[in-house]
C-alpha cells in the first residue's frame, strides 16, 4: 500500500512537471509574439527585408543578420558534423574501452565551458591565426565565429551520434563479419547507416546549438551588420541575430520600434530552435520504434 501511495505520486509530480515545462514554453512563445508581433505594425515587411540594420536612422533591414546567422551557421556545421561523427565512430566501434572511458567524461566535461571562456579563446587563438596565416584585415570573422561554435557544437554531436552507434544490435555486426565483411566495412556499411536516424539527430541538435549560441559568436565575429553575399565573406565581419539582441537589447527604449524589432528577431529564433529540437525529438521517437519492433 505505501509502494503504491509513493509510485502514484511520482506519477503526478512527473505529470505535472510535464505540464509546466509545456506551459512555460507557451508562456515564453506568447511574450515573444505580444512584443514582437508589435514590429510588423510599426514596420512594413519591405523595410524588413532591406539589406541595411541602423536603428540610429530607423532602418532595420534584417537581412545582414539573418546571412550573417545563416553563413556562421553553415560554417559551424561543415567543421563539426565530419568531426563529430568520426569522433563517435571511434569511441563506439574502434577505441579499447579503457579509451572509451576516458573520452567520454571528457567529451561530457568539454559541453560544460562557458561560451564567454570560448570567445576569450577565439579572440587571442584563432582570430590571430586566421589575420596573419589567410590574410584576412580583421581576425574577428565569419570564420572565426565558425570555428568556435562548431568547437562548441561537438560535445553534442558526439555525445548524441555515439549512444546511436552504440544501441546498434550487436547481431547486425555479427552477420556482416560472418558473411565476411572487413571491420571497416562493417561500421560503414552496417553500423552507421544502421544508426541513421540518431546520427541525424545529433546534426539537428548540434546545429541548434550553434543557432542559439550568443556570447562566444558576439566575442569573435566582428558585429559588422554587412551583407555576406560571397566566399570571402567568411574573412570578414558579420553579424548575427543573436549577438545583436545581446549587444543592443540593454540600450533601446522599451516600446520603441528598436524594441519591438529585437523581440521579433528573439520569436524568429525561438521559432527556429523549436522546430529543429521537435524534428528530431520526432526522429528519436521513430528510431525507438523501429528497434522496438526488430527486437520484438
Amino acid at each position: 500500500m505505501k509502494n503504491s501511495f509513493y509510485e502514484t505520486l511520482i506519477e503526478r509530480l512527473i505529470r505535472v512537471t510535464g505540464v509546466l515545462v509545456i506551459l512555460f514554453l507557451a508562456l515564453i512563445f506568447l511574450f515573444l509574439l505580444r512584443e514582437g508581433g508589435a514590429t510588423f505594425f510599426e514596420a512594413s515587411l519591405r523595410d524588413l527585408l532591406r539589406t541595411r540594420w541602423y536603428p540610429n536612422e530607423e532602418q532595420f533591414g534584417l537581412l545582414p543578420l539573418v546571412l550573417g546567422s545563416l553563413m556562421v551557421t553553415l560554417g559551424a556545421a561543415v567543421v563539426s558534423l565530419p568531426l563529430g561523427l568520426l569522433t563517435a565512430v571511434f569511441i563506439a566501434e574502434v577505441a579499447p574501452r579503457w579509451v572509451r572511458e576516458i573520452l567520454k567524461p571528457f567529451i561530457e566535461v568539454l559541453a560544460g565551458i562557458p561560451s564567454v571562456v570560448l570567445g576569450f579563446l577565439g579572440m587571442l587563438v584563432i582570430s590571430p591565426l586566421i589575420r596573419e596565416h589567410l590574410g584576412a584585415p580583421t581576425g574577428l570573422t565569419a570564420l572565426s565565429g565558425s570555428v568556435m561554435l562548431g568547437y562548441m557544437a561537438l560535445p553534442t554531436i558526439i555525445s548524441v551520434a555515439e549512444d546511436a552507434l552504440d544501441a546498434v544490435p550487436k547481431s547486425y555486426r555479427d552477420a556482416a563479419l560472418a558473411l565476411g565483411a572487413t571491420r571497416w566495412q562493417t561500421i560503414w556499411r552496417v553500423t552507421v547507416p544502421a544508426a541513421r536516424s540518431g546520427i541525424l539527430t545529433a546534426m539537428m541538435l548540434g546545429i541548434g546549438r550553434a543557432i542559439g549560441e550568443t556570447m562566444a559568436v558576439m566575442m569573435v565575429t566582428g558585429n559588422a551588420a554587412r551583407m555576406p553575399l560571397t566566399l570571402n565573406s567568411f574573412l570578414m565581419p558579420v553579424r548575427t541575430m543573436t549577438a545583436t539582441i545581446a549587444a543592443e537589447m540593454g540600450e533601446v527604449a522599451q516600446g520603441s520600434t528598436h524594441y519591438h524589432v529585437l523581440f521579433a528577431i528573439g520569436l524568429v529564433l525561438f521559432l527556429v530552435t523549436f522546430l529543429i529540437n521537435l524534428i528530431a525529438a520526432w526522429t528519436i521517437f521513430r528510431q525507438g520504434k523501429r528497434y522496438g519492433r526488430l527486437l520484438s
